[in-house]
């Protein structure tokens, strides 16, 4: 490490440490939920949408891309909703500059996707293979996102580990995945970091800060960019705000999401809640040690502030309150916590089982994270709602008031004092949405899976979001109550082309299954009448 280097990291270090110790402690009896607030966010705020690379890409074994671990898996069987796959998913690897021109319409400022591990090193390690038609797929995204003036934002690793190293190392659970991350990602910083400026890892505490020490000492001086984590956490709010319990077991519901990896990487250990509860019950089952990892003096001082900004996903909120769960009843994620989850019945419900629409728990957990590690530097890097239904629905009522009313209370948390710089509305389009297959759609664009040019079809989300975009927020009460109004009737004639698409899915039907099969009758047909003719002759 360079002299100036060492003394940046000092530096780095000592400032993370005073805003960590003059942050304030949380005021969980504080429930402000307030009147929408007509405003608009800061000069420069960054408005984006969010896709990765396996659920959109598709094109899952061309041009030499190794398969991954989601690959594998949803090649089973029974794994998947209606036994959907990836394999073709969006066909974004082919639609590169038609997705680019959707984001330029919408005036994004910037894109969050992945880089799939397995498409540049299809073995999973550098000095086995580096795939360059890979490298060259995303060459050609980065610099047709720079052309539009978009601002390319890439994560790391969004769950498509190379299935080699699954089979043959047993994947993160192996200590060596760390090594074999942090080539990669190092490949990465090579290829594309003179253009790439903001790069996220993912939530591994150790991989995580390997991948930041590497950028930090070899990339940092030269190519300014900046390393961050996106961690999911959902909301967790005291059923009586009164009960110093439910309390604490709110405040436990939050740490063992968000703190078990963002407390490490501000504060250099495990929260102690985590610590106390988990080493508590491991004593109670006869264990010599605490489940939790313990990390070493040198570990703690490795990992800690190796974060130049966080980056939050959030989708939802629980109700939380005490709940004990003994300690034979078994080791887990869920019995070590001790609370229960509640939701409430008049929480809106678009259908996904687990997504309730509740706007005032995204500005509680932006101030937690403002107070809990000393205002960080924030992008949103997931926030968004899906619908859940068989049927083709464009005029997406729920999904603009979600974003409505969430995006005002990021505007509120901004207002509180949260260091938020951007936004990413997750996600850009319809797609492989895991073990729900094709069965529920987050997308502002509605993806026609049924049809092999995979059509996009906008949602009235999409004219809504590029309204709150091109007036950087929420300006007066009459123009913001004719945005619905005005996005619900471009919808109608996204509805009209869609329509259409049924009679090109089946003309693609008939083109695609029907032809072939009359075409193989004819030939059997042919083969039948020749044989008899042959016989009569005979």
């Amino acid at each position: 490490m360079e002299p100036h280097a060492t003394t940046l990291r000092a530096v780095h270090l000592l400032v993370m440490a005073l805003t960590v110790i003059a942050s304030d402690d949380f005021d969980w009896t504080k429930t402000d939920k307030g009147a929408f607030y007509f405003g608009t966010f800061p000069a420069g705020f960054s408005w984006g949408a969010g896709s990765s690379a396996y659920q959109t890409e598709g094109a899952w074994d061309k041009d030499g891309k190794g398969m991954s671990i989601w690959d594998a898996f949803a090649h089973k069987r029974g794994k998947i909703f209606f036994n959907d796959t990836g394999d073709s998913s969006c066909e974004g690897y082919y639609k590169v500059k038609d997705d680019i021109a959707l984001m330029k319409d919408m005036k994004l400022n910037h894109y969050r996707f992945s880089i799939s591990w397995p498409r540049i090193l299809p073995n999973g390690v550098r000095s086995h293979h580096i795939n360059e038609k890979g490298i060259q797929y995303y060459d050609d995204l980065i610099n047709e996102l720079l052309e539009n003036r978009i601002t390319p934002i890439v994560t790391l690793y969004h769950w498509d580990l190379p299935q080699v190293l699954e089979e043959k190392y047993g994947g993160w659970q192996n200590v060596s995945m760390v090594s074999y991350f942090n080539d990669f990602a190092n490949l990465c910083f090579e290829r594309f970091g003179n253009r790439v400026k903001y790069w996220i890892t993912f939530n591994n505490p150790w991989a995580h800060a390997k991948v930041w020490h590497t950028y930090d000492t070899q990339w940092r001086n030269k190519q300014k960019g900046l390393i961050g984590i996106s961690l999911l956490a959902d909301w967790g709010e005291p059923v009586d705000i009164t009960n110093q319990k439910d309390i604490e077991a709110a405040e436990r519901y939050v740490q063992f999401s968000l703190g078990w990896f963002a407390t490490p990487l501000f504060n250099g250990d495990y929260p102690q809640v985590m610590k106390d509860y988990i080493g508590r019950k491991s004593a109670q089952q006869g264990m010599g040690a605490s489940r939790l990892p313990t990390f070493t003096p040198q570990e703690k001082s490795y990992i800690r502030g190796t974060c130049d900004f966080l980056g939050v996903g959030h989708f939802t909120t629980r109700y939380v309150t005490q709940k004990n769960f003994p300690s034979n009843r078994g080791s887990s994620y869920f019995t070590d916590r001790d609370l229960a989850e509640l939701v409430d019945p008049r929480w809106p419900d678009p259908g996904s089982e687990w997504l309730y629409s509740v706007p005032w728990g995204f500005r509680r957990l932006l101030n937690f994270v403002k107070s809990q590690y000393g205002n960080p530097m924030i992008y949103v890097t997931e926030n968004g709602v899906s619908e859940k239904t068989t049927c083709t629905e464009l005029c997406d009522d729920w999904r603009m008031q979600y974003f409505r009313e969430y995006i005002n209370e990021m505007l509120k948390a901004i207002k509180d004092g949260v260091d938020v710089k951007g936004y990413t509305a997750w996600s850009l389009l319809d797609k492989f949405e895991w073990d729900e297959g094709f069965s529920e759609r987050f997308g502002l664009y509605y993806v026609d899976f049924r049809s092999k040019d995979k059509p996009r079809y906008p949602k009235a989300s999409v004219d809504y979001y590029k309204r709150i975009i091109s007036s950087n927020g929420f300006p007066n009460q009459r123009e913001v109550e004719n945005w619905k109004r005005r996005a619900t009737e471009t919808c109608s004639s996204s509805n009209q082309l869609l329509a259409a698409d049924p009679l090109t899915s089946h003309m693609e039907m008939v083109t695609e299954i029907v032809v072939p099969t009359v075409c193989t009758l004819c030939i059997l047909l042919s083969a039948i009448f020749l044989m008899f003719l042959l016989r009569g002759r005979l």
